[in-house]
């Protein structure tokens, strides 16, 4: 894409929807946190049906730590990979209490020195908590970026810089929000859903779908 379809793109998912958010289920960067680790390679549903319990038993990092991994354990068991995600939940909490008085850190160095904590996460947290216009790259803005056109990269890390140089300023804020549920509803893994694509007229994929009618995508 040239930078000003990248504009025409984004400006189109903006209108659609002007506000997104998160679909995690969250009330303060604590929460938030936790619900991106335990999110990874697992569905936010998933997630949003184990947190509500968690946080209610413990929420806090003091209270996260005192309950212990079989305590979060019990709370995660539909979450993939949840004996691993039990254990980083635990000590991630008690690394909050011990480093940073209980607050989660507004800074990417210290995020990513807790356990179950890599860029991606800690690229959520710092957008959605903190309000800074980093890019979150998951397995559906990967696609997107590069199935489109929009910021074509052979790793997640090669889309993130590529994405943070032709994204315009202003969309800049939004946008992982924007590409994330577009992959996630429209632009799918399997077959994306072109002829109902609000962007579709900017995007580079050559083989656009139709609708099961034999409606073409825009164009």
């Amino acid at each position: 894409m040239t930078l000003a379809e990248v504009r025409g793109f984004l400006g189109a998912l903006q209108r659609a929807n002007p506000d997104p958010r998160s679909e995690l289920a969250h009330v303060d960067p604590f929460s938030l946190l936790v619900a991106v680790v335990l999110s990874a390679q697992a569905t936010d549903v998933s997630v949003n049906r184990a947190t509500p319990a968690l946080f209610a038993a413990a929420p806090t990092p003091a209270a996260m730590a005192a309950l212990g991994v079989d305590g979060v354990a019990k709370h995660i068991r539909g979450i993939g990979l949840w004996q691993g995600k039990a254990r980083n939940v635990v000590e991630l909490s008690r690394l909050l209490v011990e480093r940073h008085g209980g607050a989660v850190p507004a800074e990417r160095e210290a995020l990513e020195a807790l356990p179950g904590v890599g860029r991606k996460t800690a690229n959520v947290v710092l957008n959605v908590a903190f309000g800074e216009s980093t890019m979150a790259v998951d397995t559906h803005v990967f696609r997107v970026a590069n199935r489109t056109g929009i910021a074509p990269g052979a790793t997640p890390r090669a889309v993130e810089d590529a994405l943070l140089r032709r994204v315009p300023k202003e969309f800049l804020r939004n946008a992982h929000h924007w590409l994330i549920l577009h992959g996630r509803y429209v632009c799918k893994a399997r077959t994306p859903e072109c002829w109902r694509c609000v962007a579709a007229e900017w995007c580079h994929y050559a083989g656009k779908t139709k609708a099961p009618g034999g409606k073409a995508a825009k164009r």
